[in-house]
């Protein structure tokens, strides 16, 4: 018995937690996909497979570059209190104030958005269908980060407020339980960002409202539940781990109103509306005349080296965790 209760120890120990989960990254691009327009989603369909499992290669990359994870969160509340007037809403003059050292360790995920989506209008633009395909898949993951209330706070993980593992509970645990049998995915089209760097920062700031909710209702139905109830043995990703229960789990997002469910709605329908708008910037290429390109043994190698890097388990950086 004791060797089969410290296996399930270093089971919930070793077990890697990622931004949203990978499930729920892939489940953003996927349904983002349904939301484009004619001219648009026969192209995206035809790959979705692609978009879908490389919404996570952002995630694998901080195992093997330290300059990835800035790009995931903005810890806002680091530049004083709502509205956080004293942070420049423009990259230039952020660093200006802060300087460039600064402004990286606290997080870039709005202006990262952008550079992002200027490398998608390029592709459209060169008909470049490796790039399309592979910049849409990683703004996917990007967008759906700043959408994690947990992204735009210093205490991303609890880790101020003995609450360590709340992050992976509210974005991996919540949707990957509730999301195929509770949540309401039916979400209208895809729209044109006329100012996608103002569209970014509305959504950060909403996750930095967030933020204190997040923590505090956890802290709250914490109170509630004793430790044997709020975690169980079960089963994620076909592996026994020692992880908070469904009932805790359940109750959580009953007192959070599905914000959980919400977010989600919104990382979808922005992920659309950003490859939409980047394709209308680009003049509007037909996607149907697009050539199938094979991957080339440099892009094959960049591949494998991500995989690689990932499967070693150690984060190059800040984490999730």
């Amino acid at each position: 018995m004791k060797k089969i209760y410290f296996s399930l120890l270093a089971l919930l120990f070793t077990h890697p937690s990622y931004c949203w989960g990978f499930y729920a990254h892939g489940k953003i691009n996927y349904l983002a996909v349904f939301l484009l327009p004619p001219q648009m989603i026969g192209f995206y369909k035809k790959h979705i497979d692609y978009i879908r499992e490389h919404a996570t290669d952002p995630d694998k990359r901080r195992y093997a570059i330290p300059d990835e994870g800035p790009r995931h969160f903005i810890d806002i509340n680091h530049y004083g209190n709502y509205p956080y007037a004293s942070l420049p809403r423009i990259y230039d003059s952020a660093v200006a104030m802060y300087s460039k050292d600064s402004i990286h360790a606290y997080g870039i995920v709005p202006w990262w958005i952008q550079i992002m989506k200027g490398k998608l209008v390029k592709a459209f633009k060169d008909k470049d269908v490796y790039t399309i395909l592979k910049t849409s898949a990683e703004i996917g993951h990007y967008i759906g980060d700043a959408h994690v209330p947990l992204h735009a706070c210093k205490n991303h993980n609890g880790q101020y407020t003995n609450q360590h593992g709340i992050h992976g509970f509210w974005e991996s645990r919540v949707p990957e339980l509730m999301a195929e049998t509770a949540f309401n995915f039916w979400i209208g089209k895809a729209d044109y960002i006329k100012n996608p760097l103002m569209f970014m920062w509305d959504r950060i700031m909403e996750s930095a409202v967030a933020a204190d909710t997040v923590l505090q209702f956890e802290k709250t139905l914490s109170q509630h539940f004793a430790p044997d109830k709020k975690f169980a043995f079960e089963y994620r990703n076909g592996v026994l781990i020692r992880q908070y229960s469904s009932a805790y789990t359940l109750a959580y997002n009953a007192l959070l109103n599905d914000m959980v469910e919400r977010r989600m709605r919104q990382s979808i329908y922005a992920t659309a509306s950003f490859w939409y708008s980047a394709w209308v910037d680009a003049g509007q290429p037909d996607l149907s005349q697009l050539k199938e390109q094979a991957f080339s043994e440099i892009e094959k190698k960049e591949m494998d080296l991500l995989e690689k890097e990932w499967r070693s388990g150690k984060i190059k950086g800040r984490g999730c965790d």
